[in-house]
């Protein structure tokens, strides 16, 4: 259907069409009786041809005036926005994600406190100290194995609770996609899958990070923890040797 305006555009040049015809059709008869002129059906011929031209002409003229009129609606689809986004909810979930990571407990995911620990705790431990010194190092050791595999457990849960919202945002982003009237709603839906799938990946290098964090520190704790076995095995020969 031809819009409002566009039909008023077009109304002008149909009358014009349609005055001329009118008026050809006039003249020869009207020549014919008041002028005395003879009919020339040359003549004649001539009129009617000359105004089936002009009627070809008009009728052009609305085919092109159609023809934008449809381009124009297809380009105001392709430039319309997408009703749905899922930026919001995605963003939240990501902070959430980094929330938990911000959590950690005893050696953070700083370079300079796991350098700092690992000095006192772990690397440079003196096999000289008392006692009482080496176990309270295991005892801290232990601490940081324990804490860093909670830390891994609560961005598994976290991870895992983003799966259903995941799945709702997945449904409704694809359901926006196969609905979109144009370029640019389809462009925004899968840019908006696109960040899901980033999302996604964030909550997998998050969940990879926290158990490779604890699964470090435990190898290291058992490490620390054989070396310093040796030393508490050393004294107690000593001491038995006495």
């Amino acid at each position: 259907m031809i819009p409002v305006h566009l039909r008023q555009h077009l109304r002008r040049p149909i009358l014009a069409g349609a005055a001329a015809l009118v008026m050809i059709a006039v003249t020869a008869p009207a020549q014919a009786q008041f002028s005395g002129i003879v009919y020339d059906p040359t003549n004649y011929a001539q009129n009617v041809l000359t105004a089936a031209r002009s009627l070809q002409q008009i009728n052009n003229q609305i085919q092109q005036i159609q023809h934008q009129a449809t381009s124009l609606i297809n380009e105001a689809r392709n430039l319309a926005s997408l009703p749905f986004s899922s930026l919001s909810e995605l963003q939240a979930q990501i902070q959430q994600t980094r929330q938990l990571l911000s959590e950690a407990q005893r050696i953070a995911y700083d370079v300079r406190t796991i350098e700092d620990a690992f000095t006192t705790r772990y690397r440079d431990v003196d096999m000289s100290a008392s006692d009482a010194t080496l176990i309270a190092n295991a005892r801290e050791r232990w601490k940081d194995s324990v804490g860093s595999f909670e830390d891994a457990l609560k961005v598994q849960a976290g991870v895992v609770g983003n799966i259903e919202g995941s799945q709702t945002a997945m449904a409704n982003l694809v359901g926006a996609s196969q609905s979109a009237t144009g370029a640019l709603q389809a462009t925004q839906a899968g840019n908006q899958i696109l960040a899901l799938q980033s999302r996604q990946l964030a909550d997998l290098t998050a969940l990879i990070a926290a158990q490779g964090r604890a699964q470090a520190l435990e190898s290291a704790r058992n490490a620390a923890t054989e070396e310093q076995g040796r030393e508490h095995f050393r004294r107690f020969m000593k001491r038995s040797g006495e």
